[in-house]
């Protein structure tokens, strides 16, 4: 599932080409898990003020309303250039976009994405999909004292508290691992019991792990590409995910593999002690 990273990776590499583009037509494939809101002519004619994100929904800021995407399980967004001829979809292709600029196609093979329409971000439908998410892990609102009060009010395991996206947004199962590979937490650990010297270090970890992953152009473990076509990089990088078995690159002892809430979670039994 693209996660924050990927999603982040999308934006910028959209925005740079959209911002200030003005909509001339729209397509849709099969249906995507919820219905747009309005009718797909409705956007024509509108133009893309700015693109920022929210947690995992990247948020179209048109010059009336506001279109919101997300990118479901396997879905990715493409850039391409204009054709002649009308806006076409191809096999796994849901949704798209002709600019000004360029083309924009979801392409979604399971078809667990999303985009919905409102007339700004106070409109109900849009709301409802912002409301439980948790603060941006690289914003301002995310202090070291955030996290140490969430993880003080919660009796899960530390791993599953990052993934349920309601302290913190984004972190997902890649990069909570390394994260608490770096922080040395291990990822069974009570978050309540976690002390205030590991929480800063998991803080810190968990803004340098999902910097170094946007810098790599995000992970792309199965089907996930940028705005470019081009696949990420970050699995290539990862000091515990991925490597059961393996050597610990701190401390040569095999990396350890566990299943929690039906995730995958690595750690090393030895920098992860606690």
């Amino acid at each position: 599932m693209p996660e924050l990273p990927e999603v982040e990776v999308t934006r910028m590499g959209i925005a740079e080409h959209l911002d200030g583009a003005r909509i001339e037509s729209v397509a849709f494939g099969k249906p995507l898990r919820w219905p747009l809101g309005v009718s797909s002519s409705e956007l024509v004619g509108k133009t893309i003020m700015s693109i920022a994100r929210r947690g995992k929904y990247l948020i179209f800021k048109l010059n009336q309303g506001v279109v919101l995407v997300h990118l479901g399980m396997s879905g990715s967004l493409r850039l391409q250039p204009r054709v002649c001829g009308p806006l076409e979809l191809a096999t796994h292709e849901h949704f798209g976009l002709r600019t000004t600029s360029q083309d924009l196609v979801l392409l979604d093979p399971r078809r667990f994405g999303a985009v919905v329409w409102g007339e700004s971000l106070a409109d109900a439908r849009v709301a409802k999909l912002l409301s439980n998410i948790g603060v941006e892990p690289l914003g301002p609102e995310f202090t070291p004292a955030v996290l140490r009060s969430g993880l003080r009010r919660s009796k899960v395991a530390v791993k599953q508290l990052l993934l349920g996206g309601k302290l913190v947004c984004g972190v997902g199962n890649i990069y909570a691992s390394e994260a608490l590979f770096l922080a040395k937490v291990r990822p069974t650990r009570a978050a309540n019991t976690v002390t205030n010297a590991q929480s800063d270090a998991l803080f810190a970890a968990i803004q340098t792990v999902l910097g170094s992953a946007i810098r790599a152009g995000g992970s792309s473990l199965r089907d996930f590409k940028g705005a470019d076509g081009n696949s990420g990089h970050f699995q290539t990088q990862t000091r515990v995910y991925g490597r059961a078995g393996l050597a610990c690159y701190s401390c040569s002892t095999k990396v350890v593999h566990i299943t929690q809430g039906q995730r995958s979670s690595f750690y090393c039994p030895v920098c992860q002690k606690a």
